[in-house]
């Protein structure tokens, strides 16, 4: 069954998944909402005109009363970093527009799942569950997605492998702290590390891989100004998860309670996603390190949390 996606923010993230939801034939409809009208009937426009190569798809530049009966509602908005300003004040400018966007979506929207992808996403998602009045079984971040595909996409490279077959995932923020819970990454069935020793001879420089990850991203924004590819591909990836007849586990952010000690923080751990939203999340038998690491990010978004106006 083909269903209603609203995405706002045209923005290059935000016309990225809309453009790869109409070539998935993942929906019948999408709307996309932007404050920028110029901008926003361009990418419409563009979009709906490339489904002539794909399934039918309604691409329509609209408002929020357009998003009325949408299964899932995409979240892009934001402002990037800018030179010399600090991440609170980015967080602070970026909580500000979710806050404003909140009540004009739900009211449209009121029944649908909310995925936000906007930056800091951990904190917009820990925001939008808590002021938007959607329960929080409908409201995900695309987390470390992003992240994980980054690692994922590098073993596949490294060792010449379907990336099906590599199981290794990034926890935490979506940020400096996240960490890679290496205790329970598998190739296939193998202990990552044991399986990469017998292929190459080599022991894994785990050092090295974690900073490669953090600075992936800033080469990128080196090279083209902007990352949107696979942000867009992680969070088509998650609706149609959503989407599926059965569930799927990924590395989404949510609010926790509980989980490994946590409360009340979103972030990315394995969690149990379907057609209704959240299911659950569950505990992979992670180390005591990698525990503390976990804890230690919690705590970096909790201290911006508390400097918040929410």
């Amino acid at each position: 069954m083909k269903r209603k996606i609203t995405i706002i923010g045209a923005g290059n993230v935000g016309s990225t998944i809309a453009y790869t939801l109409a070539q998935m034939d993942a929906a019948a409809e999408i709307v996309l909402i932007d404050i920028n009208e110029n901008k926003l009937a361009g990418e419409a426009l563009d979009i709906q005109q490339s489904t002539a190569f794909a399934s039918a798809c309604d691409v329509i530049a609209g408002d929020y009363k357009d998003a009325s009966g949408s299964d899932v509602v995409v979240i892009t908005s934001g402002l990037a970093r800018k030179p010399g300003q600090s991440r609170l004040d980015l967080t602070r400018t970026n909580v500000e527009i979710i806050k404003n966007i909140a009540p004009k979506i739900t009211a449209a929207a009121p029944d649908a799942i909310y995925v936000i992808v906007s930056n800091p996403v951990d904190i917009l998602t820990y925001v939008f569950a808590k002021i938007s009045g959607i329960p929080e079984n409908r409201v995900l971040g695309s987390g470390t997605m992003l992240d994980t595909a980054r690692l994922r996409s590098k073993f596949a490279r490294d060792l010449n492998l379907s990336d099906s077959h590599i199981h290794a995932y990034v926890f935490g923020e979506h940020g400096d702290s996240a960490l890679i819970p290496w205790s329970v990454a598998r190739i296939s069935a193998v202990p990552l590390g044991e399986y990469i020793k017998k292929a190459t001879g080599k022991d894994v420089d785990y050092a090295s891989i974690e900073e490669e990850l953090r600075t992936s991203a800033l080469k990128i924004i080196e090279g083209k100004g902007a990352t949107y590819y696979a942000v867009a591909a992680a969070t088509c990836h998650i609706i149609k998860a959503l989407f599926a007849g059965s569930d799927a586990a990924m590395v989404v952010s949510t609010v926790l309670h509980g989980e490994y000690g946590i409360e009340d923080v979103a972030l990315s751990m394995h969690t149990l996603i379907g057609p209704e939203g959240v299911k659950g999340r569950f505990c992979s038998a992670i180390t005591d390190e990698e525990r503390e690491k976990l804890h230690k990010s919690a705590n970096t978004l909790k201290a911006i949390i508390k400097e918040l106006d929410i």
